[in-house]
C-alpha cells in the first residue's frame, strides 16, 4: 500500500495474478532445514520435503477450483473510526482458454484518502496472504523447525520461514514471504499462516496479517480468510489499516459459471469484536 499524496486520484493498477499460480518457479528441491530431529523422531528436512510436497500438489488441485474472494481494506483514525475504505467481490473463475480469470462482481468506488491500493498489493492477494511453500520454493527461502503446537483442535508443526536473501526494494514486483507457518501434523498442509510480504520501501508498505485454510475436501486445505490490522510507517506520517479477505464458495470447475449481479455480503455476527474468526474445528475427513 503506498500513501496517497494531496487530494490527487490515481488509477487503481489491477494485476491479474492469481492464488499460488504467480510465484516464480525456482529450480532445485533442497531442503534448507539443519539436521535435526522434531520431538516424535522425525526428520525435519524430511517433514519439510513431504509437506512441501503436498503443497506443490495443492497448487495443482487448486486450479480446479473456483471461487469467490470478497476484499475488504479500511483505514482507521482515532477511536478506531473508519476513514475509507475500499471494497472488491470477485468471483474466480476458469475461463474457455483453460486460464484463471476475474469476474468482478462488487466495486463501488474507493473512498481510501491516506493510502492507494498497487499492482504489488494484488500481487500479495494473490501470492503472499495465501501462502504456499511448495518444492519448487524452497531454495528461495529459510524454513526452521521451531516445535509443535495445538490449533483449535488440529495439532501442528511449526516453522519460521524467510527469504534465503534480502529481498530488493528496487524489484518491489518480486514478491516474498516471511513469517511462521503451522503444518498439521497428519495431513502435512498448512492450516495458518502470520507474517507479511517482501520488499518494501519508502513509499511502499504491507500490513502484517494471519490467513487460515479449512479443510475444504480430503486433504486440500485453502484458505478462508485473512485478518490485518497494522499501523503502516510512511516518511513523516504513519497510517493504521485493517484488511479483511475472505475466500468462498469453493467447488470444482464444471465448465460452466454462471454470475450474476450481487449486494455485498452483510457482515457474520458470528466474528469477534476484534474482527478475527471465532474458534473453528475443521472436520477431518
Amino acid at each position: 500500500m503506498r500513501m496517497m499524496r494531496g487530494q490527487t486520484t490515481r488509477k487503481l493498477v489491477v494485476l491479474l495474478s492469481l492464488l499460488w499460480s504467480i510465484l516464480p518457479l525456482a529450480r532445485g528441491t533442497q531442503s534448507s532445514a539443519p539436521a535435526q530431529q522434531t520431538g516424535d523422531g522425525v526428520s525435519v528436512e524430511e517433514l519439510i520435503r513431504k509437506f512441501a510436497a503436498n503443497e506443490s500438489r495443492l497448487r495443482q488441485e487448486f486450479k480446479n477450483f473456483v471461487f469467490r474472494q470478497d476484499i475488504t481494506i479500511q483505514t482507521l483514525g482515532p477511536r478506531g473510526i473508519v476513514t475509507g475504505e475500499f471494497r472488491r467481490i470477485s468471483e474466480i473463475i476458469v475461463n474457455d482458454r483453460g486460464e484463471r480469470e476475474e469476474r468482478i462482481l462488487y466495486f463501488p468506488v474507493p473512498t481510501l484518502r491516506e493510502i492507494v491500493i498497487t499492482q504489488y498489493d494484488f500481487a500479495d492477494f494473490a501470492g503472499i496472504q495465501p501462502f504456499a511453500l511448495g518444492l519448487e520454493d524452497l531454495p528461495k527461502y529459510v524454513v526452521t523447525y521451531i516445535g509443535r503446537e495445538r490449533i483449535d483442535e488440529i495439532d501442528t508443526y511449526v516453522f519460521d520461514v524467510r527469504p534465503r536473501r534480502p529481498p530488493d526494494p528496487k524489484k518491489m514486483h518480486e514478491r516474498y514471504f516471511q513469517g511462521r507457518i503451522w503444518v498439521d501434523t497428519v495431513d502435512l498442509m498448512i492450516v495458518k499462516v502470520q507474517g507479511k510480504g517482501l520488499p518494501e520501501d519508502r513509499e511502499n508498505k504491507f500490513p502484517h496479517f494471519e490467513t487460515y485454510r479449512e479443510n475444504i475436501e480430503d486433504k486440500l486445505w485453502f484458505p478462508t480468510y485473512t485478518y490485518a490490522d497494522d499501523v503502516l510507517d510512511f516518511p513523516g506520517r504513519s497510517v493504521r489499516v485493517r484488511m479483511v479477505i475472505r475466500y468462498t464458495n469453493y467447488r470444482r470447475f464444471s465448465g460452466k459459471i454462471e454470475i450474476g449481479d450481487i449486494e455485498p455480503e452483510p457482515e457474520k455476527k458470528s466474528e469477534t469484536p476484534t474482527g478475527k474468526p471465532p474458534e473453528r474445528k475443521p472436520e477431518r475427513p
